[in-house]
């Protein structure tokens, strides 16, 4: 078989830039750099499956090209049946690294990342919503109990029913990105509130945002890029809460992102949570740069929290959850009662699968 050429020029690529960042990896410019160091060495990582793949291309398309000549020159007898049977082998050899490269060309270059952002917003939908977002995070925590990540709160800002208007935490442990980068965009309910006293079915929202957590040595954020204002505290929080300016709104100006932190008493501490989520939010948006697609699909992530901008719908009376991605596969139902105990990983495979699929058929 042949290789496709735009393929292999994406490997050749990928390659190059492996030989461009070891060569830089061992200047001691590079060695003496404590922020970039890290960051090339994590970028040559995730390079060097496809420089080898690269490599092995060369190589059989190198013995293709000398097996094939001794066949098109005919003689021996004995040695084109050799050449022949060379042939063959690799044919079989070709059609496997052939997949492998695909598969390689359409990994998610976070995949392996273990800490991401998880921000979950109440949408339309008053009370109901802010309940709503409630059982989404109590959802997901039962899922992160499955699978043993670790969870932190960041901040949060609670209703008088119970609920929550917001609630953003840090999710850490093995294939925490992998296991969450579908659950972002709007999330739809409807079912009958426990205020409700006339039996009918409501439908509310939220809205789910998961972003793979930053390192310090990968966002370099400059002092001057930034804006910091201080301010008291609003909400509930005890009666010291609203008697110093501890609460901090820091402004990414570069991005225009906004993240506001005054869930502790401490402003030193919801500063430290504020640059945590905004490192965040800017690495999205450096990556959105480099991939059109992911561009758009952050830009939607949040959605404006409208009961119509959903990625999912919660059924309650019919026991269904919903995953409207998966509108053109043979699955996209799912029993509710499973997944609000927090057993996920039926979607997650599904919409794997279509995101794999999708992936090849754009290659």
């Amino acid at each position: 078989m042949e290789f496709n050429d735009a393929l292999v020029s994406k490997l050749r690529e990928r390659s190059e830039r492996f030989e461009e960042l070891t060569e830089l990896i061992g200047s001691p410019e590079v060695l003496a750099d404590a922020k970039r160091y890290p960051a090339l060495l994590r970028e040559r990582g995730s390079l060097e499956a496809s420089a080898k793949m690269f490599e092995a291309v060369e190589a059989l398309r190198q013995q293709r090209a000398e097996a094939v000549a001794i066949i098109d020159e005919g003689g021996d007898e004995d040695l084109v049946a050799l050449a022949q049977e060379d042939l063959d082998g690799l044919e079989e050899q070709e059609q496997e690294l052939d997949g492998q490269i695909k598969l390689a060309l359409i990994a998610d270059p976070e995949e392996n990342r273990t800490k991401v952002i998880f921000e979950i917003r109440a949408g339309t939908g008053g009370d109901e919503a802010t309940l709503f977002a409630a059982d989404l995070f109590r959802m997901y925590s039962k899922f992160f109990e499955n699978h043993r990540l670790k969870v932190d709160l960041i901040s949060e800002s609670r209703t008088e029913v119970g609920g929550f208007k917001e609630i953003v935490f840090g999710v850490k442990g093995a294939g925490a990105w992998k296991l969450l980068r579908f659950e972002s965009g709007g999330h739809r309910v409807q079912r009958v509130p426990s205020t409700e006293t006339q039996g009918r079915i409501h439908t509310s929202a939220a809205t789910c945002a998961v972003l793979p957590e930053a390192e310090e040595v990968e966002i370099d954020i400059k002092d001057e890029e930034l804006r910091i204002d201080t301010m008291r505290s609003s909400g509930p929080g005890g009666q010291s809460v609203n008697k110093t300016s501890s609460a901090v709104r820091i402004t990414h100006l570069p991005t225009e992102v906004v993240v506001i932190c005054q869930d502790e008493k401490s402003q030193h501490k919801n500063k430290a949570k504020a640059m945590r989520i905004l490192r965040a939010r800017p690495f999205e948006l450096k990556k959105s740069e480099i991939d059109e697609e992911r561009s758009a699909e952050r830009k939607d992530q949040i959605g404006s929290g409208d009961r119509s901008a959903r990625v999912r719908t919660y059924n309650f009376p019919q026991n269904r959850l919903t995953d409207h991605r998966l509108e053109d596969t043979e699955r996209k139902n799912f029993s509710l009662e499973q997944v609000v105990e927090g057993r996920l990983e039926p979607v997650i495979e599904a919409l794997e699968a279509k995101d794999r699929e999708d992936r090849l058929r754009n290659l």
